[in-house]
């Protein structure tokens, strides 16, 4: 399988690279007045307006600040039925890479820092472990709670 490896927070993450459309230095963002920590701005990408989210809020990856390394990610992901264009974060992109699918389990019931409900799998790359976030349940579920005006429980 073709991944994406990027880091945020210092951890190792690696996406599809089939969800990968396009890697953006960073861009000005227009801030959304009254958006959650998730998605809280907009960005132009080839003149069409892109949601920009933050993948450390869902993560509960600690946040650090922009460097010359931070990039955007833009990406296509099912909401519902839906394919939609988003934009998200990432503190340093690595590299496009083959990972062997045998290679990606479960995230283990005890000892990881991350929602089991927004993590498909972990993986070995190379010499690290590698999270895959799960870009559909992560939109899905951040745009229901918006749409309802809650909060995304912690």
């Amino acid at each position: 399988m073709n991944i994406l490896t990027f880091r945020l927070g210092g951890e190792a993450l690696a996406i599809p690279a089939e969800y990968l459309r396009e890697i953006l230095e960073l861009v000005p963002t227009t801030r959304v007045p009254q958006s959650g920590s998730f998605a809280t701005g907009l960005i132009n990408v080839r003149g069409v307006v892109v949601p920009l989210a933050d993948l450390r809020v869902a993560l509960r990856i600690p946040h650090s600040p922009n460097t010359e390394d931070t990039r955007m990610l833009v990406l296509d992901v099912r909401i519902g039925d839906e394919k939609t264009t988003v934009a998200v974060l990432a503190e340093q992109v690595e590299e496009v890479t083959t990972i062997d699918r045998s290679s990606i389990g479960d995230v283990p019931p005890v000892g990881s820092p991350w929602p089991s409900e927004f993590v498909s799998g972990v993986g070995q790359h190379k010499d690290t472990f590698v999270m895959f976030p799960d870009l559909d349940m992560i939109f899905k579920t951040y745009s229901a709670a918006d749409a309802a005006n809650e909060k995304v429980p912690a």
